[in-house]
């Protein structure tokens, strides 16, 4: 595989990560007013989303091209995104994910802003839901 850059995607650059998302049937959608990162050599392979709340950053939108998956892509992009963050980066993910997150240093043990655990408590009325963290320092 050629070598992979993990970049903050520049505003024009935005609906290429929603062509990617579109071309792996993901119903993943990159969020406006956030920050976009993407995984890429000549193509992206890998993005995610961090969309500023009070104290931190909402993490959305974290998929890897189904081809490449086990190679810690994944890893490695939330790595690259969350060094500059200050404040809190959360995330709600179904709880079969909780091992992979905990890796990445995130916990449970967290308090949700208002906007976060009202979405939470939404999200819980279709399917199993958690809420994670990590504190970052910047």
């Amino acid at each position: 595989m050629p070598e992979l850059h993990f970049d903050r995607l520049a505003e024009p650059l935005w609906p290429l990560l929603n062509k990617f998302y579109r071309s792996h049937n993901s119903s993943m959608k990159a969020l406006k007013g956030g920050q976009l990162w993407v995984a890429r050599n000549s193509e992206i392979v890998a993005g995610l989303c961090l969309s500023p709340v009070v104290g931190g950053q909402w993490l959305t939108g974290l998929f890897v091209d189904p081809a490449l998956r086990g190679q810690g892509l994944a890893t490695r992009l939330i790595a690259h995104a969350i060094a500059p963050a200050e404040g809190t980066v959360w995330l709600l993910c179904h709880p079969d994910l909780e091992g992979f997150y905990t890796a990445q240093g995130f916990s449970q043990q967290t308090v949700l802003p208002q906007s976060l655990a009202e979405r939470l408590v939404r999200y819980k009325r279709n399917k199993p839901m958690i809420a994670m963290g990590v504190c970052r320092q910047g």
